[in-house]
């Protein structure tokens, strides 16, 4: 009885519940209908789920044509760049912790890794400029780490153009001495300076000066050639020589049994530093990627990887060649430990100071332009007399400390410790940390890892490569 009663009631309280929610429910859209309709199961099937509207496009590279090089023209200059005469000092670097042949085990493996951190590096630069549209080192920085700091990597690099120049006025010092048989080598670089260097620092257009760059190569194809023949054929090793008489003690092959454990010594970190160096030359990598022709980040990864690798190869080469002849004895500049009437090695002599020559007042004005740009002048105010001044003052400055200082190596490794390890690995691996943020680029995430463990390497390095230098000093 209470069952029939309160079932008709409950019809009626969900007839007018239904007939009061349909009053007060707002009407549908077509498109809402539209959208129900088509979400009714058809033939038993499921409900069709709302497609997911896609992901967003990652951000692309700022739109850029490039310049007129080809990929072999950029491979070939920046061979030019990376490997100059500062490859003769990797000798000592591997002198400085090993005496033994296989001590070249691990100084080949430092060499070759640390020619891959300075390509990624240099690869780096290369894209933060093609996501920010910046043409120059220091506008990456300012696009990205930010403009009122700009002033750091600026400075730190006239500091490493000026470290560069001395080590350029130590060798010239030495390779015409050589070539002199001459032991006045102060007396040789100041009449170097005077009559030589100072009259192309004065020169105002520097754009005839470039093709005798092409030297550079040439002269350290023929180096390599002649110390793999010297190394070949036994003269600095067979006793009774004639060349190896003339050495002075100091200059002779000496070898012991400190071999490839011996990297495990601090020591080892001048030789790090000193590939610093050797590869440094970063601060070009922005106008490598704008002078490429169609100049997408795969075919400027394609010149970057071509060109380390070419002088990962000569430099492990002349290192290996240079080592294996000398030993522990491998002089700053390898030059110095062959005689001085091996013919051989005396063209080579020329050959390098004919390129030191005509290279130097390229890296100077650098350093000139860079003085000049921190000390505020700007270039409207750099009259002839401004610049000559400078020229002067920063050229003896340089003088002076080459005819102080003896030993080239200690120049690179100590400024390979500190400023080329900035411009190298700290300086890339923060701009692109930068910009990855910035633009949300995805699928970074091991480029960002290896940029980290490169700038941390970078400071370690530093830290103890600068200490070592200089105890070893």
């Amino acid at each position: 009885m209470k069952l029939s009663l309160s079932f008709p009631l409950f019809i009626c309280i969900v007839t007018f519940r239904a007939k009061t929610e349909a009053r007060v429910a707002p009407p549908r859209s077509f498109s809402s209908l539209r959208s129900v309709v088509q979400e009714i199961p058809r033939g038993g099937g499921p409900f069709r789920k709302k497609q997911p509207s896609p992901p967003p496009a990652p951000p692309a590279p700022v739109t850029s044509t490039g310049g007129t090089a080809t990929i072999p023209n950029e491979v070939f200059n920046l061979v030019k760049n990376i490997v100059g005469a500062g490859v003769l000092s990797l000798p000592a670097g591997v002198a400085a912790f090993g005496n033994s042949p296989s001590a070249l085990i691990p100084a080949l493996s430092l060499i070759t890794i640390i020619g891959i951190l300075s390509a990624f590096g240099f690869a780096c630069i290369g894209k933060v400029c093609a996501y920010t549209g910046a043409t120059s080192y220091r506008e990456a920085w300012e696009q990205t780490v930010g403009r009122e700091t700009s002033w750091i990597p600026a400075a730190t690099s006239t500091f490493m153009t000026f470290s560069a120049c001395l080590a350029y006025s130590m060798i010239l010092k030495d390779t015409f001495a050589a070539l002199l048989r001459r032991p006045e080598r102060t007396a040789i670089l100041l009449v170097t300076t005077l009559f030589v260097l100072l009259p192309l620092c004065w020169m105002k257009e520097l754009s005839s000066l470039a093709p005798f760059s092409l030297l550079g190569v040439l002269g350290m194809g023929y180096t390599t050639v002649a110390m793999g023949i010297r190394y070949a054929d036994g003269s600095y090793s067979t006793f009774g020589s004639k060349l190896l008489e003339s050495l002075a003690a100091d200059l002779r092959p000496e070898f012991g049994s400190d071999g490839w454990k011996s990297v495990f010594q601090p020591t080892s970190l001048i030789l790090v530093c000193m590939l610093s160096t050797a590869y440094m030359c970063h601060f070009n990598a922005s106008k490598f990627y704008l002078e490429l022709k169609n100049n997408t980040l795969p075919r400027y990864y394609q010149v970057v990887g071509s060109s380390f690798a070419i002088a990962i190869l000569l430099t492990c080469l002349v290192t290996a060649l240079g080592f294996l002849t000398f030993g522990s004895a491998s002089n700053g500049l390898v030059l110095n430990n062959y005689a001085a009437g091996d013919t051989l090695m005396s063209i080579s002599r020329v050959a390098v100071a004919i390129s030191l020559v005509f290279s130097y007042p390229l890296a100077f004005q650098g350093c000139r332009d860079g003085v000049l740009d921190l000390l505020k002048i700007s270039p409207q105010k750099r009259s002839n007399a401004t610049l000559n001044v400078t020229t002067v003052g920063i050229l003896a400055l340089l003088t002076l400390l080459a005819a102080t200082l003896t030993d080239v190596s200690f120049v690179l490794s100590f400024g390979g410790a500190t400023l080329g390890n900035l411009l190298t690995y700290i300086y890339p691996a923060m701009m692109y940390y930068k910009v990855v943020s910035q633009k949300k680029l995805p699928n970074e995430g091991f480029g960002v890892f290896l940029g980290i463990v490169s700038a941390g390497l970078g400071v370690l390095m530093g830290a103890i490569g600068a200490k070592q230098a200089i105890d070893a000093l």
